[in-house]
């Protein structure tokens, strides 16, 4: 299936893309499961000299993890393919509330990312609340979290995502989950969402590389988030049928993709 959004970008303009900036759940792999042909999807960018970035709300994991195991599933990946929630909010930290303490909501695994940074985690006393999709979430965290957040601190979430997409057809509570909950016992959402739709990541992105973001193509499975991020970014929008997302959930969106595909392996015939 292809689909040409209403906003009429044509395949010149998705050719002459530099970067392509690539999702993680539901679009390259669910849970443990390899999308067909999202490999050779990679290699193909690679083999025309394309940029390309994985870039995941996911902050329940570092990104030294997200190497690992992309390299382990027989993806391409370095250090610098690799852009998460949890690194986006680290550089928000040290430049907006630099040297603070952070009450962490997350894993371990983000506590390590954010000590990358310089970022001190203190479960004791807080300048600033961050909320991960934490997979260790326990009700003394959540008991913390909302004594800091009522007593009025910066409240700052990696990302919005409601659910985290599982194998089978399962779904996993995300760290919009757990802002929800604390929202019914804080009477607060976050300050700032730092993770798509919020565009600051690709900005991020554009500037890091020098790419204007018109040269940017972005490829995910979830209008909400990753479709919303580019089109507010102003990049190339790309929907993928490989995830959350379906062809009724577009005709009801108010926003649409600029293209539309089954999968990535769809895009090896159309970017060359």
């Amino acid at each position: 299936m292809k689909r040409e959004s209403i906003n009429k970008k044509t395949f010149k303009n998705l050719q002459e893309c530099e970067l392509f900036i690539l999702d993680l759940d539901g679009t390259i792999y669910i849970g443990d499961e390899l999308i067909y042909g999202a490999i050779d999807f990679v290699e193909h960018l690679k083999n025309l000299g394309k940029k390309f970035v994985y870039l995941t709300n996911n902050s329940s994991r570092a990104s030294s993890d997200y190497v690992k195991i992309l390299k382990s599933m027989g993806f391409s990946c370095e250090k610098e393919n690799v852009f998460t929630s949890g690194m986006a909010t680290g550089m928000y930290l040290i430049k907006r509330y630099p040297k603070k303490k952070v009450y962490l909501v997350g894993t371990e695994a983000l506590k390590i990312e954010l000590n990358s940074y310089g970022i001190e985690i203190n479960n004791e006393d807080a300048d600033v609340v961050v909320v991960g999709y934490d997979k260790e979430l326990t009700y003394a965290k959540l008991l913390k979290a909302t004594h800091f957040i009522r007593k009025g601190v910066p409240y700052i979430a990696t990302h919005p995502d409601l659910v985290c997409p599982l194998p089978h057809g399962e779904l996993a509570p995300d760290c919009g989950s757990i802002c929800s909950l604390l929202e019914k016992s804080t009477s607060r959402q976050p300050d700032i969402i730092i993770g798509k739709p919020n565009p600051f990541m690709i900005k991020l992105l554009s500037n890091k590389l020098n790419i204007n973001v018109d040269k940017i193509c972005s490829i995910g499975d979830r209008l909400y988030t990753d479709i919303l991020a580019t089109k507010n970014s102003g990049a190339i929008s790309i929907l993928v049928l490989s995830g959350e997302s379906t062809i009724s959930m577009v005709d009801k969106s108010e926003f649409k993709p600029d293209f539309i595909y089954n999968s990535v392996y769809d895009l090896i015939n159309i970017i060359s």
